[in-house]
């Protein structure tokens, strides 16, 4: 348990040093036995120690020192209702949030859009932080789906392992700024629905390696 409580803390120093996150707006959480554990609430990562990191019961119920994330709901409900995701990672990641804004999702205009499970990376409505609405929005973007943007918001990436979400957490972002990138140019020309599946059957194995 220790071991994963210093990968979560690795992980959010990581996170805002390769310019995914700023301050504490981002959260990671974690499997752990019957729940998982998460970031606490509004506490500064260079500080933060593995006491500091929260477990946090299927049913809401928190154990530690600190309050969990004012997000704990959907990296909760993500986990129950996900079997194969072991790990979120949440992030407000400039390009992607610029996009959330706009409630665009990311079409396909580059195979690597395929990482998250489909021809798009879908963007959930707006609902306030926190709630049970932003949850519900963001688990139906997320069915069939590794990663989404929030609408006014940020990012969602998940995997079976911390290290897998972030690293499709940084490819969104790129993905993100492609797409922006080509909308400065015009509306870009995109793989089509054939591509992409022909890109989901190659992809068997793809990625950062466990």
């Amino acid at each position: 348990e220790r071991q994963k409580r210093e990968e979560i803390i690795a992980h959010c120093l990581e996170m805002n040093r390769s310019g995914l996150n700023q301050g504490t707006s981002g959260n990671l959480s974690l499997r752990h036995g019957e729940g998982l554990l998460i970031t606490p609430t509004a506490l500064p990562y260079e500080g933060m120690q593995a006491e500091d990191i929260v477990f946090l019961h299927m049913d809401g119920r928190a154990e530690g020192r600190h309050r969990p994330s004012s997000e704990w709901r959907f990296h909760r409900d993500i986990l129950r209702d996900k079997p194969e995701v072991n790990a979120v990672v949440h992030a407000h990641p400039t390009y992607c949030t610029i996009l959330a804004i706009m409630n665009r999702e990311i079409p396909p205009v580059h195979y690597m859009v395929a990482a998250a499970g489909g021809s798009t990376i879908p963007c959930a409505p707006y609902a306030i932080y926190g709630s049970e609405e932003l949850s519900r929005n963001a688990l139906a973007a997320l069915k069939d789906r590794s990663a989404c943007l929030l609408e006014h918001h940020g990012l969602i990436a998940t995997g079976r392992s911390l290290p897998r979400a972030m690293w499709l957490a940084v490819e969104v972002e790129a993905l993100a700024r492609q797409y922006h990138g080509c909308l400065q140019i015009g509306e870009p020309r995109l793989l089509s629905e054939a591509q992409i599946a022909a890109v989901l059957a190659k992809f068997a194995g793809y990625g950062l390696a466990d």
